[in-house]
């Protein structure tokens, strides 16, 4: 509408120096009146990216046998309790000012998978997907399969004081707020390193000596940087994927 109402505005005040100026009159109208139009229309639109119809729930199997592990093992989790995804959206605005309105969808899960038979020593890799994570991007709380550790907070939080188990004696991990874009919008398939020592020899160590051989920086619980190149920094005493810096991965 404002296309054709421009256009013939600027054909009329052109048309005072001529044909010539009535033609550049009405081209100039026809051009601010598809912008405006445009801008009117655009306005109006709303999409959407990342927004679940539905979830597919992880399964989980009633009665599932709990593994025993020895030494070091890599094993699949079985899932023991997770709320609803949830969900949060950003609107933002393309182009100029007046252009299209987009919502854009992320979610996170919170879950817990039962690892095995406790007491274990500690978790070590974690692969998402056959992917191994970096374990300081997220918040991971394991629990070794004490006797009498808690209740996780965020089950307890959720389930309340009273309906929170604290699987005593079994070994099971937590993620809380886990973003899943990078998964599908899904809870990937898990995958875990546990070490759970045989015997209690383990329990008898009181000191360990730590030398730091050929590297500057190996006794440095915060990572050292240096700049590999312009633009980009490589870590001199970080090469595993679960803590801030190999001294504390050792720890």
């Amino acid at each position: 509408m404002a296309t054709l109402l421009l256009q013939a505005a600027g054909a009329f005040l052109g048309g005072f120096l001529g044909p010539v100026g009535t033609a550049i009159g009405s081209a100039a109208g026809a051009t601010a009146g598809y912008l405006v139009d445009r801008a009117l229309i655009n306005s109006t639109q709303h999409y959407t990216s990342g927004k679940l119809a539905g979830a597919v729930p992880f399964t989980a199997e009633d009665g599932a046998p709990i593994p025993r592990v020895y030494g070091a093992a890599r094993i699949g989790g079985t899932m023991i309790w997770a709320t609803r995804f949830e969900e949060s959206r950003q609107t933002t605005r393309q182009g100029f000012k007046g252009g299209a309105r987009v919502t854009t969808y992320s979610y996170f899960a919170n879950v817990a998978f039962l690892l095995c038979e406790g007491e274990i020593a500690g978790l070590r890799r974690i692969w998402a997907d056959g992917r191994e994570l970096d374990q300081t991007l997220y918040e991971i709380r394991v629990y070794e399969g004490t006797e009498d550790q808690q209740p996780d907070p965020l089950i307890e939080a959720k389930q309340g004081t009273d309906n929170a188990p604290a699987y005593r004696g079994a070994a099971y991990v937590v993620f809380e707020h886990f973003p899943l874009s990078d998964y599908g919008n899904r809870i990937p398939q898990f995958q875990f390193e546990v070490l759970k020592p045989a015997g209690a020899l383990h329990k008898q160590v009181r000191a360990v000596a730590l030398i730091p051989g050929a590297t500057e920086y190996g006794l440095s619980p915060d990572p050292i940087t240096y700049a590999a190149q312009k633009g980009a920094s490589e870590a001199v005493n970080r090469h595993v994927l679960t803590a801030r810096s190999d001294l504390a991965a050792s720890l």
